[in-house]
Protein backbone atom coordinates (compact mmCIF):
# COMPACT_ATOMS: atom_id res chain seq x y z
CA UNK A 1 0.00 0.00 0.00
CA UNK A 2 1.38 3.41 -0.98
CA UNK A 3 1.33 5.45 2.18
CA UNK A 4 2.11 8.69 0.89
CA UNK A 5 1.53 11.15 -2.10
CA UNK A 6 3.06 14.71 -2.02
CA UNK A 7 1.18 16.00 -4.98
CA UNK A 8 -1.89 16.52 -4.97
CA UNK A 9 -4.55 18.98 -5.99
CA UNK A 10 -8.18 20.52 -4.98
CA UNK A 11 -10.23 22.56 -6.54
CA UNK A 12 -8.67 25.31 -5.28
CA UNK A 13 -7.10 25.05 -8.83
CA UNK A 14 -7.82 22.77 -10.98
CA UNK A 15 -8.37 19.48 -9.53
CA UNK A 16 -12.85 18.36 -9.23
CA UNK A 17 -12.45 17.85 -5.35
CA UNK A 18 -13.70 19.70 -3.02
CA UNK A 19 -11.17 20.34 0.17
CA UNK A 20 -13.90 18.09 2.34
CA UNK A 21 -13.91 15.57 -0.58
CA UNK A 22 -10.13 15.11 -1.05
CA UNK A 23 -9.65 14.79 2.73
CA UNK A 24 -12.39 11.81 2.86
CA UNK A 25 -10.68 9.82 -0.05
CA UNK A 26 -7.11 10.62 1.67
CA UNK A 27 -8.22 8.91 4.83
CA UNK A 28 -10.00 6.06 2.43
CA UNK A 29 -6.98 5.51 0.61
CA UNK A 30 -4.62 4.55 3.64
CA UNK A 31 -2.18 6.97 2.33
CA UNK A 32 -0.84 8.27 6.05
CA UNK A 33 1.30 11.65 4.41
CA UNK A 34 0.51 13.64 2.18
CA UNK A 35 0.61 17.38 0.67
CA UNK A 36 -1.89 19.91 -1.04
CA UNK A 37 0.18 21.32 -3.60
CA UNK A 38 -2.49 23.67 -5.81
CA UNK A 39 -1.26 25.63 -8.44
CA UNK A 40 -0.12 29.26 -7.59
CA UNK A 41 -2.39 29.23 -4.25
CA UNK A 42 -2.47 28.03 -0.63
CA UNK A 43 -5.92 28.83 0.03
CA UNK A 44 -7.05 25.18 0.28
CA UNK A 45 -4.06 24.08 2.86
CA UNK A 46 -5.66 25.79 6.42
CA UNK A 47 -8.92 24.09 5.39
CA UNK A 48 -6.89 20.90 4.81
CA UNK A 49 -4.78 20.92 7.76
CA UNK A 50 -8.26 21.20 9.93
CA UNK A 51 -9.75 18.69 8.51
CA UNK A 52 -6.83 16.21 8.42
CA UNK A 53 -3.70 17.40 10.32
CA UNK A 54 -2.12 13.84 11.11
CA UNK A 55 0.55 13.59 8.01
CA UNK A 56 -0.38 16.71 6.43
CA UNK A 57 2.51 19.14 4.69
CA UNK A 58 1.72 22.62 3.44
CA UNK A 59 2.48 22.39 -0.47
CA UNK A 60 1.93 24.65 -3.72
CA UNK A 61 2.88 24.30 -6.79
CA UNK A 62 4.31 27.51 -8.64
CA UNK A 63 4.08 27.36 -12.68
CA UNK A 64 7.22 28.96 -13.43
CA UNK A 65 10.14 29.57 -15.99
CA UNK A 66 13.86 29.11 -14.49
CA UNK A 67 16.28 31.23 -17.22
CA UNK A 68 14.96 29.38 -20.15
CA UNK A 69 13.65 26.48 -18.08
CA UNK A 70 10.03 26.35 -18.18
CA UNK A 71 8.99 24.22 -15.27
CA UNK A 72 7.05 23.60 -12.25
CA UNK A 73 8.36 24.41 -8.54
CA UNK A 74 6.77 22.11 -5.81
CA UNK A 75 6.82 24.22 -2.15
CA UNK A 76 6.55 21.84 0.63
CA UNK A 77 6.45 22.79 4.45
CA UNK A 78 5.92 26.49 4.22
CA UNK A 79 4.44 28.91 5.91
CA UNK A 80 1.40 29.81 4.01
CA UNK A 81 0.56 33.29 5.78
CA UNK A 82 4.79 34.36 5.02
CA UNK A 83 4.09 37.31 3.42
CA UNK A 84 6.41 37.30 0.47
CA UNK A 85 4.67 34.31 -0.36
CA UNK A 86 1.33 35.68 -0.45
CA UNK A 87 2.64 39.10 -2.53
CA UNK A 88 4.16 36.28 -5.21
CA UNK A 89 0.79 34.39 -5.35
CA UNK A 90 -1.02 37.72 -5.57
CA UNK A 91 1.06 38.56 -8.58
CA UNK A 92 0.33 34.96 -10.13
CA UNK A 93 -3.27 35.29 -9.85
CA UNK A 94 -3.08 38.54 -12.08
CA UNK A 95 -1.13 37.14 -14.40
CA UNK A 96 -3.38 33.97 -14.56
CA UNK A 97 -6.20 36.79 -15.20
CA UNK A 98 -4.31 37.88 -18.19
CA UNK A 99 -4.03 34.45 -19.58
CA UNK A 100 -7.44 33.91 -19.35
CA UNK A 101 -8.10 36.87 -21.00
CA UNK A 102 -5.90 36.27 -23.60
CA UNK A 103 -7.22 32.35 -24.27
CA UNK A 104 -11.23 33.49 -24.19
CA UNK A 105 -10.52 35.84 -26.99
CA UNK A 106 -8.71 33.18 -28.97
CA UNK A 107 -11.27 30.64 -28.74
CA UNK A 108 -13.47 33.66 -30.17
CA UNK A 109 -11.30 35.02 -32.67
CA UNK A 110 -10.12 31.70 -33.94
CA UNK A 111 -12.68 28.75 -33.30
CA UNK A 112 -16.06 31.39 -33.02
CA UNK A 113 -16.34 29.73 -30.00
CA UNK A 114 -17.94 32.97 -26.99
CA UNK A 115 -18.58 32.41 -23.75
CA UNK A 116 -21.60 32.24 -22.26
CA UNK A 117 -22.74 34.61 -19.46
CA UNK A 118 -22.68 31.64 -16.62
CA UNK A 119 -19.65 30.06 -17.89
CA UNK A 120 -17.43 33.22 -17.59
CA UNK A 121 -19.08 33.62 -14.07
CA UNK A 122 -17.85 30.16 -13.06
CA UNK A 123 -14.44 31.17 -15.00
CA UNK A 124 -13.70 34.13 -12.89
CA UNK A 125 -15.10 32.35 -9.15
CA UNK A 126 -12.54 29.97 -9.30
CA UNK A 127 -9.20 30.54 -6.86
CA UNK A 128 -6.69 29.67 -9.53
CA UNK A 129 -8.56 29.42 -12.98
CA UNK A 130 -6.11 27.46 -15.35
CA UNK A 131 -6.40 25.92 -19.10
CA UNK A 132 -7.74 22.96 -17.86
CA UNK A 133 -10.89 25.38 -16.56
CA UNK A 134 -11.46 26.41 -20.56
CA UNK A 135 -11.41 22.68 -21.64
CA UNK A 136 -13.72 21.76 -18.88
CA UNK A 137 -16.41 24.20 -20.31
CA UNK A 138 -15.17 22.67 -24.31
CA UNK A 139 -15.77 19.22 -22.80
CA UNK A 140 -18.65 20.36 -21.80
CA UNK A 141 -19.93 21.60 -24.88
CA UNK A 142 -19.08 17.79 -26.37
CA UNK A 143 -16.43 19.61 -28.58
CA UNK A 144 -14.26 17.84 -27.68
CA UNK A 145 -13.75 13.88 -25.62
CA UNK A 146 -11.84 14.98 -22.70
CA UNK A 147 -9.43 17.55 -21.52
CA UNK A 148 -6.16 16.57 -22.97
CA UNK A 149 -8.23 16.77 -26.70
CA UNK A 150 -9.48 20.12 -26.12
CA UNK A 151 -6.37 21.61 -24.73
CA UNK A 152 -4.65 20.54 -27.73
CA UNK A 153 -7.18 21.20 -30.48
CA UNK A 154 -8.69 24.51 -29.21
CA UNK A 155 -5.82 26.43 -26.88
CA UNK A 156 -2.07 24.98 -27.26
CA UNK A 157 -1.97 27.63 -30.17
CA UNK A 158 -2.78 30.30 -28.12
CA UNK A 159 0.31 32.52 -27.22
CA UNK A 160 0.01 33.65 -23.98
CA UNK A 161 3.43 35.39 -23.75
CA UNK A 162 5.18 35.05 -20.80
CA UNK A 163 2.75 34.83 -17.43
CA UNK A 164 5.20 32.64 -15.42
CA UNK A 165 6.83 33.17 -12.29
CA UNK A 166 10.39 34.40 -12.31
CA UNK A 167 11.66 30.72 -11.12
CA UNK A 168 14.88 31.92 -9.24
CA UNK A 169 12.46 34.06 -7.09
CA UNK A 170 9.85 31.68 -6.50
CA UNK A 171 12.76 29.19 -5.37
CA UNK A 172 13.95 31.82 -2.61
CA UNK A 173 10.79 32.72 -1.61
CA UNK A 174 9.23 28.95 -0.80
CA UNK A 175 12.96 28.72 1.65
CA UNK A 176 12.29 32.56 3.13
CA UNK A 177 8.80 30.63 3.90
CA UNK A 178 10.35 27.80 5.60
CA UNK A 179 10.12 25.46 2.56
CA UNK A 180 11.53 22.78 0.48
CA UNK A 181 11.81 24.16 -3.09
CA UNK A 182 11.53 20.80 -5.62
CA UNK A 183 11.64 20.75 -9.09
CA UNK A 184 8.09 18.65 -10.28
CA UNK A 185 8.00 16.30 -12.78
CA UNK A 186 11.90 17.18 -13.97
CA UNK A 187 11.46 14.63 -17.18
CA UNK A 188 8.11 16.15 -18.56
CA UNK A 189 4.46 16.80 -17.08
CA UNK A 190 1.18 15.50 -18.24
CA UNK A 191 0.87 15.59 -21.87
CA UNK A 192 4.43 16.19 -22.58
CA UNK A 193 7.64 15.03 -24.37
CA UNK A 194 9.76 13.60 -21.72
CA UNK A 195 13.54 14.80 -21.85
CA UNK A 196 16.31 12.27 -22.48
CA UNK A 197 18.90 11.84 -20.12
CA UNK A 198 21.36 14.15 -22.04
CA UNK A 199 18.25 17.11 -22.42
CA UNK A 200 17.53 16.22 -18.11
CA UNK A 201 21.42 16.49 -17.12
CA UNK A 202 21.97 19.71 -18.74
CA UNK A 203 18.79 21.24 -17.20
CA UNK A 204 19.79 19.99 -13.87
CA UNK A 205 22.87 21.74 -13.88
CA UNK A 206 20.80 24.93 -14.54
CA UNK A 207 18.26 24.05 -11.76
CA UNK A 208 21.00 23.41 -9.02
CA UNK A 209 22.24 26.78 -9.69
CA UNK A 210 19.04 28.19 -9.25
CA UNK A 211 18.71 26.88 -5.83
CA UNK A 212 16.47 23.70 -6.19
CA UNK A 213 16.75 21.44 -3.26
CA UNK A 214 14.78 18.15 -4.60
CA UNK A 215 13.63 16.18 -7.41
CA UNK A 216 10.16 14.37 -7.49
CA UNK A 217 11.13 11.42 -8.40
CA UNK A 218 8.68 9.24 -8.16
CA UNK A 219 5.58 10.30 -10.51
CA UNK A 220 2.38 8.79 -11.91
CA UNK A 221 3.75 9.08 -15.64
CA UNK A 222 6.86 7.99 -15.31
CA UNK A 223 8.15 4.27 -15.84
CA UNK A 224 10.60 2.11 -13.56
CA UNK A 225 13.71 3.30 -15.55
CA UNK A 226 12.77 6.62 -15.07
CA UNK A 227 12.42 6.66 -12.05
CA UNK A 228 15.49 5.03 -11.45
CA UNK A 229 17.52 7.46 -13.37
CA UNK A 230 16.21 10.18 -11.36
CA UNK A 231 16.66 8.81 -8.17
CA UNK A 232 20.23 7.83 -8.81
CA UNK A 233 20.63 11.80 -10.13
CA UNK A 234 19.11 12.66 -7.17
CA UNK A 235 21.54 10.94 -4.53
CA UNK A 236 24.40 11.80 -6.94
CA UNK A 237 23.66 15.77 -6.38
CA UNK A 238 22.80 15.34 -2.74
CA UNK A 239 18.91 16.44 -3.72
CA UNK A 240 15.55 15.55 -1.79
CA UNK A 241 13.55 12.70 -3.40
CA UNK A 242 10.25 12.97 -3.11
CA UNK A 243 7.29 10.88 -4.24
CA UNK A 244 3.52 12.38 -5.98
CA UNK A 245 0.25 11.54 -8.27
CA UNK A 246 -0.09 14.57 -9.47
CA UNK A 247 -3.57 13.37 -8.90
CA UNK A 248 -6.64 16.18 -10.10
CA UNK A 249 -9.87 13.89 -9.49
CA UNK A 250 -11.74 13.54 -12.63
CA UNK A 251 -9.94 15.93 -14.68
CA UNK A 252 -6.89 13.78 -15.11
CA UNK A 253 -7.29 9.46 -15.08
CA UNK A 254 -4.62 9.39 -12.01
CA UNK A 255 -5.74 7.82 -8.67
CA UNK A 256 -4.80 8.98 -5.59
CA UNK A 257 -1.31 7.52 -4.91
CA UNK A 258 0.17 6.19 -7.89
CA UNK A 259 3.58 6.88 -8.04
CA UNK A 260 4.83 5.55 -11.65
CA UNK A 261 2.90 4.10 -15.01
CA UNK A 262 4.06 0.45 -14.66
CA UNK A 263 0.98 -0.87 -13.04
Amino acid sequence: MIEADLHIHSNYSDGSDSIEDLAEKIKKSGIKVFALTDHDTVEGCSEMEKLLPQGFISGVELTCICGDIKCHILGYGIDTRNQELCDLIKKGKILRHQKLETRIKYLKDKWDIELTEEELKWLYSRKSVVKTHLANILVNRRLAENNIEAMKKYLDGCKTGNTRFDGIEAIKIIKQAGGIAVWAHPLGGEGEKHLSEQEFLGRLEKMKTFGIQGLECYYSRYNRKEIEFLVNCARKNDLKITAGSDYHGTNKDIPLGQLHSDI
